[in-house]
């Protein structure tokens, strides 16, 4: 292991923006990490834990130690007629993981195509597209106890998954690191096409049959129609969550925004489309400087290249505070301000 100085934090988030970390280590095994972690030069360091930084505003230089989760590997741990498991190291890249599984013909992870950062990353926020999430194909997960040092699994139920939630953004943020997930993938796929423009898309493509491969194939062609390229444009992808609100305050709304859209989450709640409010109240395409909101999908702040964390988060505050001044929601981001 290297542990560097003063190293720039830009190659390692898709902001690409410049911030320059303290001290910067990359990790390849479990023993690595805990070596790191029993340094004495290091261990009252503030530690920060990397996976592809698809997920990360940097808004200043870290004074701390960094530590780039790089634990790679896939191994199948078990196989029946129906299932398989799956066991991918914390820093596997989350999309290339998508395309070992739908290769070897593994099902119920391919409408989750082309989302950026690492495996490790996915379970912390229960990463979900077109109608799939994290939790409808997690088994279990490792992590390593940062006082402990120990090793400990945890079940779906331990993760307490919620939308782009998991018991790691809330009561043990900061006390574990993941080095390894296990997904429970099937033989005989279940096709979820319903959501978003992929039955569309796939027309377009002049699929006659389905299969998992049309699907991820659908789902990366609707991802690069409207969602920008980090190595070209930087970006975290979607920076706000969909709002969940209740039934009665979106019933209000339909009559001022009659074609507001919604998801329906129970009974008394609805998700409604951020991207759709932010356009609405007039962002879309805005530009100041190096920095704006994408011109094809509103969701997505951009920096254009030369731009910084801080004016990202005040373009950020006043997209919230004009959503909120129209629409009466309140927009809380995907992203973890640093």
């Amino acid at each position: 292991m290297n542990i560097q100085e003063n190293v720039s934090l830009k190659p390692y988030n898709t902001f690409g923006l410049e911030a320059t970390a303290s001290y910067f280590v990359e990790v390849s095994t479990v023993d690595e990490l805990k070596n790191v972690l029993q340094n004495p030069a290091f261990r009252e360091e503030e530690k920060l834990f990397l996976g592809g930084g698809s997920n990360l505003l940097l808004t200043k230089n870290y004074e701390g130690l960094v530590v780039k989760i790089a634990l790679k590997g896939k191994e199948k741990i078990f196989e029946d007629e129906n299932h398989v498991l799956i066991q991918a190291g914390a820093g596997e890249i989350w999309h290339q993981f998508v395309m070992f599984c739908v290769e070897n013909h593994y099902a119920g992870i391919e409408n989750l195509s082309l989302i950026p950062g690492t495996v490790g990353a996915a379970p912390m926020q229960n990463i979900g597209a077109y109608g799939v999430e994290i939790k409808d194909i997690f088994h279990e997960l490792q992590a390593l106890n940062l006082e402990t040092l120990e090793v400990e699994t945890f079940t779906l139920a331990d993760c307490q998954f919620g939308y782009r939630e998991s018991v790691f953004k809330h009561t043990l943020k900061g006390k574990y690191v993941i080095v390894s997930v296990t997904f429970r993938l099937n033989k005989v796929p279940t096709f979820k096409t319903a959501y978003g423009d992929i039955q569309k898309t796939l027309a377009e493509m002049n699929v006659t049959e389905l299969s998992i491969k049309a699907i991820s194939d659908a789902v990366i062609a609707i991802r690069k129609s409207k969602l920008p390229d980090p190595v070209e444009i930087g970006n975290s992808g979607s920076f706000f969550k969909n709002p969940e609100i209740p039934l009665t305050q979106y019933k209000n709304l339909i009559e001022s925004f009659p074609t507001l859209p919604s998801y329906p989450i129970n009974e008394t709640t609805v998700k409604v489309p951020a991207g759709w409010l932010i356009e609405q109240a007039g962002w879309k395409g805005f530009r100041d400087g190096q920095i704006g909101v994408h011109a094809r999908q509103a969701l997505v702040l951009v920096n254009y290249g030369g731009g910084n964390g801080n004016e990202i988060k005040k373009l950020a505050e006043k997209v919230q505070q004009t959503v909120l001044d129209k629409f009466g929601i309140k927009l809380n981001p995907e992203v973890n301000y640093i």
